[in-house]
């Protein structure tokens, strides 16, 4: 069966962001002050052969933790759907 399955990973938050500093200076600039913290991360997506659902998350973070996030300084979340 396939399996779309998406993962969202994302600076921990113990670690400074510059993207995301960058980001928020920018918005202070363009007066939306109202915005007071910004993180900037990455959204994956890929399409899954397996045979459940369970298979296709345990691909995935498999993945996840050998090539898509930096366990030192990223943490990943993983959604299957299909």
């Amino acid at each position: 069966m396939t399996y779309q399955v998406d993962i969202r990973v994302m600076p921990l938050k113990d670690l400074l962001d510059p993207q995301g500093k960058a980001v928020l200076g920018g918005l202070a600039s363009l007066s939306l002050s109202s915005v007071t913290d910004v993180r900037i991360g990455k959204h994956i997506s890929l399409t899954v052969e397996a045979g459940s659902a369970e298979e296709a998350r345990s691909i995935a973070e498999e993945a996840s933790k050998r090539l898509l996030a930096n366990p030192v300084m990223e943490s990943f979340e993983v959604t299957v759907t299909g």
